[in-house]
């Protein structure tokens, strides 16, 4: 049995096959949908979430299968004091794959290690966001083509975003990638990520403060969100939380084949203005992201 905790717990070429799979539904949905017919999808979401839980929800349903949903960890047997162990083992009586959010790095590996059925890492804390990063991979690939050969700037919170630690691990496994890193001091991206992703491959890579001066470079821009619950001092949140904000101006210098992307949510770091610019692809990951976590459950499950 396996399950998904890392993006590195998929090979280049699982990667390539995840993302026919993901094309073959987009073409042929009909196909799909009775593929996970009786199979049970337990979602258990210990952190807020919008995009991620309706998308497995979606993934699930639109494959022909059932949803188990946890309200919230509030109303259940973690407020009492159960740990994700023994709550992966009561689950994996119930559903025949499992998706879990935890606020606790590691939370997701805990429950990999004691359920008996597949476990999904839909993120855990500020450490890594797996499906979000097949999102990110998928979009990128339907719109260039490749994803070999590109310059890929991350802006905002590089320190806590674990959609850009996944997506910087998946892509430094390509050829040709460059990193552009901009955000402030305090945000910059963890050591972590330059000793494993950046130094292991011999990636080129650029930090700065200033998005402007590196604005022209980029074939990716990929912005994030401050997050407010990753600080421990609100002051210093409050500080840096409109430190870069994308305006129309802002990609006076940009490329005009750009791809503009988000893991969203956004609040208030790309201007609503941009929305209407054909770089912007952050919606379109969105529904690229649900047709990935289709074709993963189907992987993991091991549906043909």
């Amino acid at each position: 049995m396996k399950s998904l905790i890392d993006i590195f717990d998929l090979s280049i070429s699982e990667l390539d096959e995840l993302m026919n799979v993901a094309l073959d539904i987009i073409e042929n949905p009909i196909k799909y949908s009775e593929k996970c017919k009786g199979k049970k999808l337990a979602t258990l979401f210990f952190e807020p979430s919008t995009r991620t839980r309706l998308s497995f929800e979606a993934a699930m349903y639109e494959l022909g299968g059932h949803v188990l949903s946890m309200a919230d960890a509030v109303s259940s047997s973690a407020a009492k004091g159960e740990s994700v162990a023994d709550t992966a083992k009561v689950i994996s009586c119930y559903a025949d794959i499992i998706a879990i959010r935890h606020p606790k790095e590691g939370a997701a590996l805990v429950a990999a290690n004691n359920a008996s059925v597949p476990v999904i890492n839909a993120g855990d804390g500020g450490h890594l966001h797996p499906t979000q990063t097949l999102a990110d991979l998928m979009t990128i690939y339907r719109k260039k083509g490749s994803l070999n050969n590109l310059t890929i700037g991350f802006c905002g919170d590089l320190k806590f975003g674990r959609t850009v630690h996944s997506l910087a691990g998946a892509m430094s496994r390509y050829e040709g990638i460059k990193f552009v890193f901009i955000s402030p001091e305090e945000l910059k991206i963890p050591s972590f990520v330059k000793e494993n992703f950046i130094a292991k491959n011999n990636i080129e890579y650029v930090q700065t403060t200033d998005l402007k001066s590196v604005m022209a470079d980029l074939d990716i821009l990929y912005m994030t969100r401050v997050q407010r619950e990753r600080f421990f001092n609100e002051e210093d949140y409050l500080r840096l939380r409109d430190s870069y904000i994308l305006t129309p101006p802002k990609l006076d210098t940009a490329k005009s084949d750009l791809l503009i992307l988000h893991p969203l949510p956004r609040v208030n770091e790309i201007s609503v203005a941009i929305d209407k610019d054909p770089r912007a692809c952050y919606f379109e990951q969105v529904l690229n992201g649900k047709y990935m976590r289709m074709a993963l459950i189907l992987k993991l499950l091991e549906v043909e």
